[in-house]
């Protein structure tokens, strides 16, 4: 999680996004970091079950999902 963590950030940074706020922590099994325009979900299998944000965020477009 922490490198997945990393490499959005980087990426999102080159890209220029700014990281304005994280929750959670890489080690904690869920993560939600902030770009402002975009929000990053990152979790691990248990927790994605738990959380199912799929249907909390129904109407929101999805760019990405990598399982």
């Amino acid at each position: 999680m922490r490198s997945v963590a990393e490499d959005i950030e980087e990426s999102l940074k080159k890209a220029g996004a700014r990281l304005h706020h994280v929750e959670g922590t890489r080690n904690s099994g869920w993560m939600l970091m902030d770009f402002g325009d975009v929000i990053v979900h990152i979790m691990g299998s248990q927790e994605r079950d738990f959380y199912r944000i799929e249907g909390a965020w129904s109407e929101a477009r999805e760019v990405v999902r990598i399982q």
